[in-house]
């Protein structure tokens, strides 16, 4: 759950270094001409960049869809992708986390293999990336609540059932995103194949305990003076009456980040922070428009700390859970004890034994096969697939 960008302490290097693009030294270059002088300047190496990543990723197939637009929710302009190589196969909806970091400028990393055998929608919710770069967002912070956000995606489920032709799609929330998620499952699961999870939100006291009971452990075991002082000044942790703090959660996060709790094996999140900035789908505005996400927290913190999702206890609509196995942003023991207890037509548990919470990034092979065996059959049956290539995959 949780801002990654946020709480990153590194400084990144700059994506068009890591990719050996230089630019031209300006004092090389002799005095324009005046004629020169109304030539457009030359794309960037960042531009260039994207370029060639969505040259790369381009679908040419003529019942693919590639589509990039802007769409009205809840009175807010919002944008989507939707991507896919033949429209005949499921939608896949994937609501970000954060809440305010977007999935879409990253999902190049990963997501071309996805759109064999899903239409994959990704959206940027209100105040974050290219629909924060649409809107004035004096006026739409204000509007960021669990409840306009769940019917922001109401909204947008209903569009795509509409528009494409579809009588159910499939919803993958992630992080925060599975706040929005799980509440459709709730309310709407006849316009669900099924209900995914990753980093699942259950009940957010319990999750913040576990993963700063972690990060402490962690720091102790490893003689970080700083970590355990900066964690010990924020004990206990949440609060007794169960609050929290914008302050404390960054220090949570902080070190949670720094012993691997968000990716695995990794102690920051530069990686997928350079990856955004050459993203096909977004521009520096983009980039910009999106880049403090924790206003969006401080907005939602109130609701967020009494999030509790036990008592839910059946659901209308198959649910899998995505486990990352060292998850301590959102620790995963708490969604499978969950969904050990929830009644469902049809439920599934599945571990990523190398992954934290960010699974779909760190073990991309196996998150998409799970999706394509255990998950897309569920549409096949329902006739709403295109026909495998692959038979018995």
């Amino acid at each position: 759950m949780i801002s990654k960008r946020r709480f990153l302490t590194a400084s990144l290097a700059a994506a068009p270094a890591a990719l050996g693009l230089a630019s031209t030294s300006a004092a090389a270059e002799p005095p324009p001409t005046p004629q020169a002088s109304q030539t457009p300047p030359p794309p960037s190496p960042r531009d260039l960049a994207r370029g060639v990543i969505r040259d790369a990723r381009k679908i040419v197939r003529k019942d693919g869809i590639e589509e990039l637009r802007p769409i009205v929710l809840g009175g807010v302009t919002q944008w989507i992708s939707v991507r896919g190589r033949d429209r005949r196969n499921p939608i896949l909806l994937f609501i970000h986390g954060g809440p305010g970091s977007t999935e879409m400028p990253g999902s190049w990393l990963y997501q071309s293999a996805w759109e064999d055998y899903f239409t994959v929608v990704q959206w940027d919710q209100r105040a974050a990336g290219k629909s924060a770069a649409s809107n004035d967002q004096a006026a739409v912070v204000p509007t960021v609540t669990v409840e306009r956000m769940t019917a922001d995606g109401e909204e947008l489920v209903a569009h795509l059932r509409r528009h494409y032709g579809k009588r159910k799609i499939f919803v993958l929330g992630h992080s925060w995103g599975t706040v929005i998620g799980m509440n459709l499952a709730v309310r709407r699961p006849e316009w669900l194949h099924a209900y995914i999870g990753s980093g699942q939100m259950i009940h957010m006291q319990a999750a913040e305990r576990i993963g700063y009971d972690f990060a402490l452990r962690e720091a102790k075991a490893d003689g970080h003076e700083t970590a355990v002082r900066e964690l010990e000044a924020i004990a206990p942790y949440p609060k007794p009456d169960g609050s929290l703090t914008f302050n404390d959660i960054v220090t949570q996060r902080n070190w949670v980040i720094h012993y691997g709790g968000l990716t695995a094996g990794r102690s920051d999140f530069a990686y997928e922070i350079n990856a955004r900035r050459i993203s096909p789908d977004y521009t520096d505005a983009d980039l910009k428009a999106g880049a403090d996400n924790g206003v969006n927290l401080v907005r939602l913190l109130p609701e967020l700390e009494k999030l509790d999702y036990r008592p839910v206890t059946k659901l209308d609509c198959p649910v899998f859970m995505f486990l990352g196995r060292r998850d301590y942003q959102t620790p995963s023991q708490i969604p499978a004890e969950w969904l050990e207890r929830v009644k469902a037509p049809a439920k599934k548990a599945v571990w990523f034994e190398h992954s934290a919470h960010m699974s779909h990034i760190e073990q991309p092979g196996r998150f998409l096969l799970k999706l394509v065996q255990d998950v897309r059959p569920i549409a096949v049956k329902a006739g709403d697939a295109a026909p495998d290539d692959a038979p018995g995959l």
